[in-house]
């Protein structure tokens, strides 16, 4: 995978890792780097050695930071509605992506940085990690997805007072309200990530594929409507040679040898 620009990529075992990496900026996004994600996601979504992503943010201090302000600043209402539009495509590539990704953060997860971890399936934060929406306290709103996002993970109460005060909140009451996963140590964050994907990479691909599908689109839907989705994904994953590979091993007392067919 790559290059990018303003990312690192390295990928082995089935497992792709995405460092934002503008570590003088604090990672903070810009059109570059944001550009730069959508085709690291675009092509890891298309790239069948690849069957999960971690992101994470290059140095000790930084997830991402945010967007980044010098770039962003003096927007007209048009200009600030194609920025916008143009975030919230490349997080919904990540958010609807048919393979799991992880968010690693290891630092500061505020505003854009947030909304990027939010758009990850799952997120792990170092101990040191400090998220947060703190797009109110600079006059502006959040549009890369932050107010819809964040009460859909926390609940309403929670997400208005991170979004109407701007305070960032620690890991440990990340947790706490839902926000995050699991926390870890800093120098146990990306071990944490990488053993939360093995986990995740024993499974069936396929129907790891189709239940992100289940969740993601049934999500938005009405529970009636949704549940009919959800039996539309198990039937066909009974039709995969995957099922057959996976109740067979399980009578003979053996791990399965999937190959996501």
């Amino acid at each position: 995978m790559g290059p990018y620009a303003n990312l690192l990529c390295e990928a082995d075992d089935c497992l792709a890792v995405v460092t934002v990496n503008r570590p003088a900026k604090l990672n903070a996004l810009n059109r570059a780097t944001i550009d730069a994600l959508d085709s690291c996601f675009r092509d890891a979504a298309q790239n069948p050695s690849v069957q999960a992503v971690i992101v994470t943010g290059s140095g000790g201090k930084s997830f991402v930071a945010g967007a980044d302000i010098e770039e962003v600043s003096g927007f007209t209402a048009l200009e600030g509605r194609e920025w916008g539009l143009h975030g919230q495509a490349m997080l919904r590539r990540i958010e609807t992506m048919e393979k799991p990704v992880i968010a690693a953060i290891n630092g500061y997860a505020l505003g854009g940085g947030l909304e990027l971890a939010m758009a990850c399936h799952i997120r792990i934060a170092s101990t040191r990690a400090r998220l947060g929406q703190p797009e109110l306290k600079l006059g502006i709103v959040p549009g890369f997805g932050g107010t819809q996002r964040l009460p859909r993970l926390v609940g309403k109460g929670h997400a208005l007072e991170m979004l109407l005060t701007g305070d960032p909140v620690s890991a440990e009451k990340a947790m706490a309200i839902g926000l995050v996963n699991q926390i870890a140590e800093p120098e146990h964050l990306l071990g944490a990530a990488r053993s939360l994907a093995s986990r995740i990479l024993r499974n069936g691909p396929l129907a790891v594929a189709l239940t992100l599908q289940a969740v993601n689109r049934g999500f938005e839907m009405p529970l009636a409507e949704a549940l009919e989705w959800e039996v539309s994904q198990y039937a066909l994953s009974c039709a995969t040679e995957d099922v057959r590979e996976g109740t067979r091993a399980f009578l003979e007392k053996r791990k399965p040898r999937f190959r996501g067919r």
